[in-house]
This record gives C-alpha cells, structure tokens and sequence, in this order.
C-alpha cells in the first residue's frame, strides 16, 4: 500500500469517530476508531461536543494511517459522514451551549435527543406543504424542533449562534474553512427542498415563519445555509493547513460534500453488482440498504418521487444525485436488543460466564435457543418464541407510524428469570426489530417499490441470529458486502468522486462495492412468522386503545433553559 492511492472515509456515530482508508476498487487498506464523549443532562436530553468529535477524528485518522503504513502523500481525497446532529457555533465558530446546564462545550444535540417532541407536534399541527416531503410528519429527530426549542429555552444561545450546522456539515467546514451545507443533510433533515435547486433555492421561508423561527429566514438563510451542494463535490481549495496539520495529512486534500452516516452506508451496499449485472436507478428499485445500529435505517431510491405515510421523504439528490431517496428508520434496534439482555437479573451472570469463555453474550444466547430449540423438538428456533411478543416501539416509531411518544411492550412474562428466558426474551426483540422491517418494506412496496433484496451492514450483520430473523420474517435476500465497513467505504467513495477519480457518485458505487454473502429466507416459517406478525400489529392497536383508555398525559412544563 505504500504507493497505491487511498481515499479515505471519516465515519462520526453516535458513540464514536471513525477513519478507514480505501483502494478506488474499495478494498480496506486501514482503519481505526476512537470514542466520544456524550452527556444526558436530563430525560430525553443528549448532548455531545463538536471540539471533542474533532479532536476524535484526528486521532482516528492518524491511528489509521499508521495501520495502513500510508503517507500524506498518498490520500487522495476525503469524505465526511455524520449522525443528524445539531451543533451551534457563535461569530468566531467558537462553540455555543445549547445545553441546559450552560457549559459551552455541549454544543451539539445529538440525532436521538427527543426534547423537542412538544415542538414537532406543533408544527405538524400546521400542516404546511414541506410536510409532505418527511412523510407528513416531522420528527423531533430532526432539525428544524430542535432550532425551535433553541429558541424558545434558551433565547441567549439562539441570540449568540451566528451558524448552526448539521454535524456532517461542520466536519467539512471544520476541515476545509467551507460553509456549504450537504443536499443529504438539509434536504433529509432541515425540510430543504432539493427538487427546487441548489445554491439555497430550495428553503420555504414561509415554513419558517409559520413554526415561528421566521428569523433565519428574514436574514437570507445564513445561519443555516445559503450554498446547498450535492454530496462529493469538491468544497473549497480543501484541506485547510491548520486541519492537515491535526490529521496528519496534506494541505489542499479534495474534501467532498458530506453525507449523514446511514446514507454514507447505502452509498457503500447499494452498488454491489449480483449475478454480474451492472447497477442502474432500475436495479436500485429493487434494492434497500439496511443500516443497523444503535437505530435503524432502511434507505431506497428511485428515480420518480413516491409519497409514503409515515416514511420520511421522498428526498431529492440526498443520497445518490437525481433519484430521490426514501428513508424508513427505527430509532431503537441495536438499542433495544441489548436494554432487554442487559436489563434482566440473569444478565450480570451471562456476562461473567462470557467473559470466562472469551465469547461475546450474543454468541452465548444464540448457542443457547440453539440447545433449547433442540431441547424442545422445535421445528425451527424461532418457535422458542411462540408465547413471548415484543412490540419494540420503547423510543417511539419513526417509520411507518411516526408517533415518538410509543413506548414499548412485552408480552407473555412469567416469575422465572433464568438464563433460558433471557435467551427468549433475547429472540423475541430480534424478531420485533425484524417485524418492525417488514412493516417498513411493505408500506414502501406498498407504493411502487418491488424491494427483493436487502443488502445490510451495521452491528447486527455480525449476529447470524439476527441475519435469519431479518430473512425468514421479511421474505428478502439478505447481502452482506464485501466490505463489512460499508459507512466508512461509502465515505470514501464521496472522498474518490471529489479527487476526480469517479466521474459521479454511482460510478464510485459500481466501481467500489461489492457482495461477499447472500442469506436466502428459510420457507418453513414464513406462515408461522405471519401469524406473529398479526400479534406484532395487535399489540400496537392494543397499546393504543389502552392509552385512549386512561386518556394521554398532560407534559409538565418546564421553566427555559430547563
């Protein structure tokens, strides 16, 4: 590798940053991570630093440098890719509080934070025709409540900011001195309207002035962004001397228009030819990329706009440029499993006997339902589950039903609480997160997707129980890509597009994806999943009755800044 050109991706997650460096034919010459700090100074609060995520991303670009034995010289180009995350930066870009506690180095609301839910039903309660390019209904995920909360609890922080950037979109700026916002990240979470142009063409100033931060739009857009550029376009002269300088790489490096994390991850799956055939907007009709995590997301694209309840979009150019992009998500998958494995009284002995084994407590539990199912003549393992249900909704629906405010339920508990039933509850949320998937797919097949094939990266994809749920409960061929790291290669492909390398962004997926695994659905359990599947639904409409029945609470409200 000492020679070859490298393109390197910067992948920032919820819990940590990561760097990978890649061949233009996508093949990993190194790559490294480091953690990031995260407060939760109240309920429902998150809050993160954007000084501390840069500080994280240099340290794991060097580290991965080193890996690779790679030389400045040799990386080509970078690209940027982050969660959908808040920051505020003041006249200086210097960091300003949007925490309640003051301290200026939370400056960042984190995608997951939930405190603007009162403020996105407000909104949705407009009705206004943006609405209709986020499913219909905004989510308190995304920007545009968080910069009402701002506003309305912490009026000093919304004087100071002079620029609020989505987090992708800072770590570009922080690297180039460029404050070009992404197509991904104002189109999919600001309400940008990308169909109308670029360049801040697409922002509805009267949208902003129904929700009641008109502000930002009587000064032009320039706190969030008057030039709108489509991902992988080479921003500025790149490379700053003072950013190359804390990554260790060159000064004037391409650096490309960035993408949120879970798109960066579709970028890397969804060209992957099969069967040898070469990957056209048709193809990609057929495709969804599945992005698991600490949530959940379920990315497709297609090249006429398709209007779907509760399913966020249709987004234009926010993913591959000229299709428009569909964005189903749950927002506890990852999260979920393990709040039921790590909640439970025989936890803290799964983890002592894993750690006296050297395995991991998932390879536990699953050679666990391996020997019960065998114990119990079962004709497949998920039958372990028959009188257990989950409804999974416990941070709310994003996709299909679009109501934050669900909380989650288990059904079918008895006073055992043995390792076995952990193992069993354990299945029955794989299968909750893998119902709540075939939800999404049918609602999205449901107006003119023909979606055949998943192809999935993410935590889950190294758990085979959880890759044999996902295939036998939604119907779907499940592709594992070649290259495991599909976030950070999906970075790298924006990276080799701004140094000139691919001419377009869908060249860099043919050219640099590609599949290692297909996992075909079992067809003995497919009735019996459909069956379970109608609990799945049950247990929704049950939970909602029960809340109509002792009527909705009344939120406490809260003093500002609190």
């Amino acid at each position: 590798m000492k020679k070859t050109p490298l393109y390197l991706g910067i992948d920032v997650g919820t819990g940590s940053a990561r760097a990978g460096l890649f061949t233009a034919s996508g093949k990993m010459a190194g790559s490294s991570s480091h953690p990031i700090r995260m407060w939760k100074p109240e309920p429902d609060f998150v809050e993160q630093s954007s000084d501390d995520i840069w500080n994280a991303c240099c340290i794991a670009v060097k580290e991965a440098m080193r890996q690779a034995g790679a030389s400045a010289a040799q990386v080509k180009g970078i690209g940027f890719d982050a969660t959908c995350s808040l920051v505020a930066l003041d006249a200086d870009r210097k960091p300003v509080s949007l925490s309640p506690t003051g301290r200026s180095a939370q400056n960042v609301i984190v995608w997951m934070d939930h405190r603007a839910i009162s403020q996105a039903e407000r909104i949705n309660r407009t009705r206004h025709p943006v609405l209709h390019y986020v499913g219909g209904v905004i989510s308190p995920e995304m920007e545009t409540p968080k910069l009402l909360w701002v506003k309305e609890h912490l009026p000093e922080a919304w004087k100071r900011t002079a620029v609020f950037f989505d987090l992708p979109d800072f770590l570009t700026f922080r690297a180039t001195g460029d404050e070009t916002r992404s197509l991904c990240s104002t189109v999919c979470k600001w309400t940008y309207l990308g169909h109308k142009g670029a360049d801040g063409d697409g922002w509805d100033a009267g949208y902003f002035r129904k929700i009641g931060i008109g502000a930002l739009a009587a000064d032009g857009f320039k706190k969030i962004g008057t030039r709108v550029r489509p991902m992988g376009e080479a921003l500025g002269k790149g490379l700053t001397e003072r950013s190359a300088k804390e990554l260790g790489l060159a000064p004037g490096t391409p650096v490309g228009v960035s993408i949120i994390d879970a798109h960066a991850g579709g970028l890397g799956m969804l060209g992957a030819p099969l069967k040898g055939e070469k990957v056209t907007p048709g193809v990609l009709e057929t495709r969804l990329a599945l992005i698991g995590g600490t949530s959940s997301c379920h990315m497709a694209v297609s090249a006429k706009p398709r209007f779907i309840p509760g399913i966020w979009g249709p987004y234009f150019s926010a993913m591959i440029p000229d299709l428009w992009l569909t964005e189903g998500g749950q927002s506890a998958t990852g999260a979920l499993i393990d709040h039921v494995i790590f909640s439970h009284p025989a936890a803290a002995a799964l983890k002592a006997q894993a750690k006296a084994q050297g395995k991991t407590v998932y390879e536990l539990l699953n050679a666990r339902l391996d020997a019960l199912a065998k114990a119990e003549a079962c004709a497949f393992p998920a039958e372990l589950t028959r009188d257990l249900h989950v409804q999974p909704d416990f941070h709310g629906n994003r996709s299909p039903r679009a109501d934050p405010t669900l909380k989650g339920v288990i059904a079918g508990l008895g006073l055992s609480v043995t390792l076995d039933d952990l193992a069993r509850q354990y299945l029955a949320a794989v299968q909750a997160v893998a119902y709540g998937t075939r939800h999404i797919l049918e609602e999205m097949n449901r107006k003119g997707y023909a979606i055949q094939t998943l192809l999935v990266c993410g935590g889950g994809t190294k758990n085979p129980v959880f890759l044999r749920e996902h295939a036998d409960i939604t119907g779907c061929a499940l592709v594992l890509p070649k290259e495991p790291e599909a976030v950070l290669l999906g970075s790298a492909v924006l990276g080799a597009v701004a140094a000139g390398k691919h001419p377009t962004v869908l060249d860099g997926m043919n050219a640099m994806n590609a599949s290692q695994k297909v996992i075909l659905p079992a067809p003995a359990p497919s009735s019996w999943h459909d069956r379970k599947y109608k609990v799945f639904h049950r247990m929704h409409a049950d939970f909602v009755e029960y809340r109509r029945i002792m009527g909705k609470p009344a939120r406490a409200k809260k003093k500002p800044g609190k």
